[in-house]
């Protein structure tokens, strides 16, 4: 099959299918695994960009480098303030901003 007879998924049809329609609890949970997995992507990034190990992470965090690695692998989620403090210890700042329009 040549590029220009490839089909164009819907991957909103394709995530109904295999995991619910938004709103109910099988999505949620997928939604929710998804976002820990992407977040604990963003924090395995900007760690390994500023050169530190987990375990060095975890000493200025005052926690354990199996909670760090946990966090990275998408198996916790962090709440909002802990990925704050994670971020400030990498020296990152975060940003929120709004689409207007």
């Amino acid at each position: 099959m040549s590029k220009k007879e490839q089909p164009i998924y819907n991957i909103s049809a394709e995530l109904a299918a295999e995991y619910g329609e938004h709103g109910t609890p099988e999505r949620a949970k997928f939604d929710e695994e998804a976002y820990a997995f992407y977040t604990g992507q963003v924090i395995l990034d900007a760690r390994k960009s500023e050169n530190m190990t987990q375990k060095e992470l975890a000493e200025k965090l005052g926690v354990d480098k199996s909670y760090i690695s946990k966090i990275e692998n998408g198996v916790v989620n962090p709440s909002v303030g802990f990925f704050y403090r994670i971020m400030n210890a990498l020296g990152l700042n975060v940003e929120i901003t709004k689409t207007i329009g």
